[in-house]
């Protein structure tokens, strides 16, 4: 009798097997219930293969099914499956589960490999459950499984990524004392996060400083460096970790050049970065358009507009390394020089060149123009921006109304405000301030009434300057119960008047013998 179920839970095992080879998993479950209702035995084998295909199928609601079923009946995955379980449940984020599938394993004596701690660890990161992370690593330590350099990777990577340093510097050196040799990507992360955060010394002395000589650095390690420490302004340091990149046998790269490109040009080192730009012709590394923007660039924040604009269409332009950067650079500053007409001009020959304008285009020329009083032209812009399809931001339009009240173009300023409503673009409180202390100036009143009423109705609520902004209105024009009324709506949002304020509401209330509120 016992070898009659033994071959028949054979039969059942090679059937459910043949199932799963040929992807008929739904028919390999129907199997498999068969199998646990029939008379032969079913062992922890039988479940954790089941459950490790299911698993591989990521069918894991049905997994933890048949776990549960599993656990009353004293059977238990072995050690591998859970690891491989643990792993699955990660794709799917099921933290509870996860826990559960530990505890199971802690009580049993089993430990999860490092692929599943890994897993999860990397999971706990990027959820930014850092602090849970750690108590897993020091239960997994405790446990007598030994972390290795991903899980160190995972950890760093996580604690920069949190701005977490101090703890990420502390694990590092943990790894390193334990012989590890980061990997390129613990060192990017490492780099990278302390550069950020201003600590590019501590980001040198632990990389290049502590491990010269024990593994390579890539490019992109370098890189982070030298522009770490042309960020902190120290390009002596930057320079010298270039000669130490290339007596490594690292050729410096685009990258490494641009960076030091972009330094030479904010500090107006000028003749400095047109013999870098040389040299990097000579090395091989031709310079792109970054390269030539950033040029560009420091030539107009020199003041040296005619090189830049000769530049740009004898050097870029063959190159075919022109783009809408550039005619930004030199638009910008023109129009900051004031010669917003010769900006317009340049403007009007991009399409031409084949560069359609962007909003930055717009903007730079809208606010050049509208300081200059030229609203019309500004107007026309904003027209010609939104026909393209570019959509102005809230500040820009803000911008613009609030030129246009300051202007006393009041109608103009009312259009542009309804055109921003229109164009889906919410009003805030600033847009609406802007236009009603237009309003209010040109003593239209009522009209910025209307727009007081729309916030409480609509949004965003009036703050400090919309009550003040309309009570003063109110008052100038003596209708002062309806200043009482706003003055109550007031100070039941928690705002109070200026005293000289308040003072003329008052005195004026009794000179007309008002009588809205008590003195």
């Amino acid at each position: 009798m016992y070898k009659s179920l033994g071959l028949h839970r054979l039969a059942y095992r090679a059937q459910i097997s043949s199932y799963v080879k040929a992807g008929l998993i739904d028919q390999a479950i129907k199997t498999f219930d068969e199998m646990t209702k029939s008379n032969c035995r079913v062992f922890s084998i039988d479940y954790n293969r089941f459950i490790g295909v299911l698993v591989s199928q990521s069918r894991y609601d049905l997994a933890e099914h048949y776990y549960h079923r599993m656990i009353p009946q004293g059977f238990s995955l072995n050690s591998f499956t859970y690891s491989r379980f643990i792993s699955g449940l990660c794709k799917v984020r099921n933290f509870i589960l996860i826990e559960k599938l530990l505890q199971d394993m802690y009580k049993l004596g089993y430990v999860p490999d490092n692929w599943a701690y890994n897993i999860y660890l990397n999971l706990l990161c990027c959820e930014n459950q850092i602090d849970l992370a750690l108590g897993v690593v020091q239960t997994m330590v405790e446990k007598g499984r030994e972390p290795d350099i991903v899980t160190y990777t995972i950890l760093i990577n996580g604690l920069c990524r949190a701005g977490r340093f101090d703890s990420a510097v502390k694990i590092w050196c943990d790894m390193v004392r334990k012989g590890f040799n980061p990997d390129e990507k613990a060192c990017r992360a490492l780099v990278l996060g302390l550069c950020r955060d201003g600590k590019v010394d501590l980001a040198y002395e632990l990389t290049l400083g502590t491990l010269r000589g024990r593994i390579k650095f890539s490019k992109s390690i370098f890189n982070s460096l030298i522009n770490g420490f042309c960020q902190a302004g120290r390009i002596d340091k930057a320079q010298a970790i270039k000669s130490f990149m290339r007596s490594n046998g690292c050729e410096p790269d685009l990258v490494t050049y641009n960076v030091l490109l972009n330094y030479c040009c904010d500090e107006l080192l000028l003749e400095e970065a047109e013999t870098l730009m040389r040299k990097m012709e000579r090395s091989g590394v031709e310079p792109d358009v970054y390269s030539y923007n950033e040029l560009l660039k420091g030539l107009c924040k020199a003041n040296r507009l005619d090189k830049a604009y000769l530049m740009m269409v004898n050097k870029m332009e063959a190159k075919g390394l022109c783009d809408v950067v550039s005619y930004n650079t030199i638009i910008k500053a023109l129009c900051k020089a004031s010669h917003a007409k010769k900006a317009y001009k340049l403007f009007e020959q991009m399409g031409g060149k084949g560069i359609t304008p962007d909003v930055v285009t717009f903007t730079i020329l809208i606010r050049a123009f509208l300081s200059e009083g030229r609203s019309n032209i500004a107007k026309k812009l904003l027209d010609q921006m939104t026909g393209l399809g570019l959509l102005p931001d809230r500040v820009l339009y803000t911008t613009i109304v609030d030129h246009l009240c300051k202007t006393g173009e009041m109608w103009m300023a009312r259009s542009v405000f309804c055109d921003m409503v229109e164009k889906g673009i919410t009003p805030d409180v600033v847009s609406y301030n802007a236009l009603i202390t237009g309003l209010c100036r040109a003593s239209r009143v009522s009209e910025a009434m209307h727009l007081y009423e729309d916030m409480h109705t609509r949004g965003p609520c009036p703050d400090e300057v919309t009550f003040k902004l309309i009570i003063g209105g109110l008052i100038r024009e003596k209708k002062l119960s309806l200043a009482c009324r706003v003055w109550d709506q007031m100070m039941e949002k928690g705002f109070t008047l200026d005293g000289d304020v308040s003072e003329t509401l008052v005195n004026a209330i009794r000179s007309n013998d008002a009588s809205c509120i008590k003195i």
